[in-house]
């Protein structure tokens, strides 16, 4: 008993020590650039951190720079403290530009909200880190340039669209493959009952065995076979009933 309670300490402190925090990993991506009239358009702004537990004063400035036939920088939406609009920016942009950005400011995106086909344009991201150290103080900047078109209706994402049939295919595949692995499980169950009697049925037959044995060894026989055939029968159609399950939630988010 002893043995069996320092084994589950050991695993217990091993376990402690080998559990880690968990942090999110920050992955710069760029923004999309294809918007909806109508939709909401998040402008992706990011700006990682390497190093995580320095901390740093975060300002950032976004502007939008108008189109190609018609230049006009312009401060739209500001964060310095806290995120809020400039007091200076047009009556166009009050009210449908939120911040979308996270917490630790590695994310510094915004959405716009109502997108209307004059929203097309060049949008600029300038970020500004301010480090403070003991003996000295350090700046970083970064600046994301986002092409934005925005379109009457969405585009049709033949991505989407292919890795949404392959996704019918597979679940498909995976059906029937399961469907004949449960016929095949299902008569290999059939077969095994069916020696396990022809056993006993000729271990009772046979002269050179008591009576007392061959009883005792028919049941073992059965015993035997019987739990193997049940869990291999649950795990078939565990199986079955997880990939139909599967199947029909898909299919009732693709047409939602």
């Amino acid at each position: 008993m002893s043995t069996h309670v320092r084994l589950v300490l050991h695993l217990l402190l091993l376990f402690i020590f080998a559990v880690q925090e968990v942090r999110l990993v920050c992955v710069d991506v760029p923004s999309e650039t294809e918007a909806t009239v109508g939709g909401v358009m998040k402008l992706t702004c990011i700006y990682c951190m390497k190093r995580e537990e320095i901390s740093a004063k975060t300002k950032v400035d976004w502007f939008y720079n108008g189109s190609a036939s018609d230049y006009r920088r312009m401060l739209i939406y500001q964060y310095d403290h806290e995120p809020q609009e400039p007091e200076d920016a047009e009556m166009y942009w009050k009210g449908r530009l939120t911040w979308n950005g996270s917490k630790d400011l590695q994310d510094i995106s915004i959405s716009i909200v109502n997108v209307s086909a004059s929203d097309s344009g060049t949008y600029e991201c300038e970020v500004s880190r301010f480090f403070e150290f003991d003996s000295f103080k350090h700046t970083t900047n970064k600046k994301i340039t986002i092409e934005l078109k925005v379109k009457m209706q969405a585009s049709v994402d033949t991505t989407a669209l292919y890795s949404k049939i392959m996704m019918y295919v597979l679940l498909v595949f995976l059906t029937f493959w399961l469907l004949v692995e449960m016929i095949y499980c299902y008569r290999k169950i059939s077969k095994s009952e069916e020696l396990a009697q022809d056993t006993a049925k000729k271990t009772r037959r046979s002269p050179n065995f008591s009576i007392e044995y061959s009883i005792s060894e028919s049941l073992n026989i059965i015993e035997i076979h019987q739990p193997k055939n049940k869990l291999s029968l649950f795990i078939c159609l565990t199986s079955f009933q997880t990939c139909m399950v599967s199947f029909f939630n898909l299919s009732s988010k693709t047409h939602l």
